[in-house]
């Protein structure tokens, strides 16, 4: 494995090691992935193993323009140019019937595929580059161990990845990611679109450009395809992480400071509650979704390796602009069983 600074010869290399079919961990604006060559599918199966990821589970395909995007695809419909031109590239996946070229490996065996036109110039350059020397479609979800928390630094993904990458493999170091959370995804295969996963680009913004199924609409008659990001327990950290709302945060914190041996605590909330045991950690938590989902994933690394015992945190508004930090704040929690969210 090499982590390659960004820079014009690091992108090539970079490009030339897709096209060899090795995989290439690189930032977008939401979190890094870990690519390979979406048309080979002996690369893309790479990306499963080395992830531990269930080869059921669909691959987001990143592309360099709407026209690759297209070349992909065996229908395009009005949804899908309305929200293209609006916000690609940008943090919005959209999810349409797949071109024949797709393999099975990528979609999971469905007949619709997950396209994204990333906004970060590192992801761009490489795009570009691999359209010059290969097919110019990089499958990418998170680069980190399958379940965990998704990666924002380059660090993220050599720790999480450790001994699973091989020699050839490559890791673009371009700094952190902006937006900290990854893409939304919308079903365009249904009319109205129906929004599968909430991430960085609200659901106000899509709701502005068209007419979307409500999130709380009856369930369709037309399943929802399988996406990334969507199974009840994923983006959890090792340390136990209880959700918790905010009036009942006290009596939680009481609860477990009370213990003959108090665990190592760290609280999260959007204000400090009166303490006085060393063993309860307080950190003021963002005011806005926009903040708190830049620092999430960054937060979760930090506290697992600080080595609490215990996470608590406090439950964002249930305002629709806080829809995807909850989205995932919920997830995380949940793989303890323990959570209580409001």
């Amino acid at each position: 494995m090499r982590l390659l600074k960004s820079n014009p010869a690091a992108v090539h290399e970079a490009a030339e090691a897709l096209r060899a079919g090795q995989l290439v961990a690189f930032p977008t604006e939401t979190v890094y992935g870990l690519g390979a060559d979406a048309l080979n599918p002996r690369a893309v199966e790479r990306i499963f193993r080395a992830k531990g990821r269930p080869s059921s589970h669909p691959l987001i395909v990143h592309v360099a323009s709407l026209a690759a995007a297209k070349a992909l695809t065996a229908e395009w419909p009005d949804s899908a140019q309305a929200l293209a031109t609006a916000f690609w590239p940008g943090p919005l996946t959209l999810v349409l019937r797949r071109a024949d070229s797709v393999p099975d490996a990528v979609t999971g065996g469905q007949d619709t595929v997950g396209l994204r036109w990333p906004a970060q110039p590192t992801a761009q350059a490489l795009l570009a580059a691999f359209a010059a020397v290969g097919s110019g479609a990089v499958a990418a979800p998170s680069a980190n161990r399958f379940g965990g928390v998704s990666p924002t630094l380059a660090e993220h993904v050599q720790s999480s990845l450790e001994g699973r990458l091989q020699e050839g493999d490559v890791i673009l170091d371009d700094g952190s990611c902006d937006v900290g959370i990854e893409s939304t995804i919308v079903d365009c295969t249904v009319d109205p679109p129906r929004v599968l996963r909430p991430g960085g680009l609200p659901r106000e913004a899509l709701s502005a450009v068209l007419r979307l199924a409500e999130a709380e609409a009856p369930e369709p008659s037309l399943p929802a395809p399988r996406v990334s990001g969507s199974l009840a327990s994923h983006y959890a950290p090792r340390t136990p992480l209880r959700l918790v709302a905010e009036a009942d945060l006290p009596a939680e914190l009481a609860h477990w400071m009370s213990q003959p041996q108090p665990p190592k605590v760290l609280c999260w909330a959007r204000r400090l509650l009166p303490s006085h045991t060393p063993q309860l950690t307080q950190v003021l938590m963002p005011k806005t979704p926009q903040a708190l989902a830049q620092q999430l994933y960054a937060r979760l690394h930090a506290w697992d390796r600080e080595g609490f015992d215990l996470l608590v945190i406090e439950c964002p508004p249930r305002e629709q602009a806080w829809e995807a930090v909850r989205d995932r704040l919920a997830r995380a929690a949940s793989a303890d069983g323990e959570s209580r969210t409001p």
